[in-house]
């Protein structure tokens, strides 16, 4: 009789550490990808941060310090934020026929109607115009017949100079018409405006609107305090800078968690092949 063959036993083999799979150079060079990834948001919550503190914030008072509108906004441009409520003076004529009515206005709570003119501040080759709200009025007819008051003495002298100061406000933006009045404006959109406007050919507009501090027409002053103080903390992008030190902070995480995916994989497949 033969013997039957006796097998040969394997050598065990042990797993690799975490820190062993952490060494190999495709895991290395996935960490030096996330250092690069957490570098560039951390660049990025650090640009955030310089923009959340005001290092020359605006004086208080300055809005009512009146300055001449050219030294505060140009025509095109938009108002800084500083600058909303700012009290200007400026000088130019009024344009006939172009007083308009703008709705929903509110003088201390109580809403109204604002009437609204083109003030031309210069003419020549390259005309540019102002839209002022020139007074405030609870009726609408009222408001209407301000607008006939004031067209007659514009046509009456449509060269006469007039000097105007007021307080320079962002444009509100276009807003849809209520349906049974389409051609009504809702809101104080120099824009809109425009397109009830005459003798716009080659016209440069001022994106900002000026609220008249004296009322025309016989109408009543513009409800239009200062500006409240802002604070020279802008938090949102504190904010936003603390969300760049986190996605920082994931890019290590993820380079982590799969790492230690790969070896728990690993180190489970070693364990199934040896227990056959």
């Amino acid at each position: 009789m033969t013997a039957e063959p006796t097998a040969t036993p394997q050598p065990e083999v042990f797993p690799p550490t975490l820190r062993e799979v952490l060494l190999r150079p495709q895991w290395l060079g996935m960490l030096l990808l996330s250092l690069v990834v957490a570098g560039i948001f951390a660049w990025l919550g650090q640009w955030q941060l310089s923009r959340a503190v005001d290092t020359s914030p605006t004086p208080p008072g300055a809005t009512e310090q009146v300055q001449p509108l050219d030294e505060v906004v140009q025509p095109g441009e938009y108002l800084p934020e500083p600058l909303v409520g700012q009290r200007v003076e400026v000088e130019g004529r009024w344009v006939p026929e172009d007083f308009v009515v703008v709705s929903s206005r509110y003088n201390n709570d109580v809403e109204g109607y604002w009437v609204t003119g083109q003030l031309r501040v210069a003419d020549g080759s390259d005309p540019v115009s102002l839209a002022v709200a020139v007074g405030w009025t609870a009726d609408r007819g009222e408001a209407d017949a301000a607008v006939q008051r004031l067209d007659d003495q514009v046509a009456a002298d449509p060269d006469a100079t007039v000097a105007l100061t007021g307080r320079i406000i962002s444009d509100e933006g276009a807003g849809l018409p209520p349906r049974t009045e389409p051609l009504e404006i809702p809101r104080m959109s120099p824009a809109a405006l425009l397109s009830r406007w005459h003798d716009i050919e080659g016209l440069d507009v001022y994106r900002p609107y000026l609220t008249s501090a004296d009322p025309l027409g016989g109408l009543e002053a513009i409800a239009s305090p200062a500006p409240a103080e802002g604070s020279s903390v802008n938090w949102l992008n504190i904010f936003y800078a603390v969300e760049w030190a986190v996605f920082a902070g994931f890019a290590f995480y993820l380079w982590y968690r799969l790492a230690r995916d790969a070896w728990e994989k690993e180190v489970e497949d070693l364990e199934d092949a040896q227990a056959l």
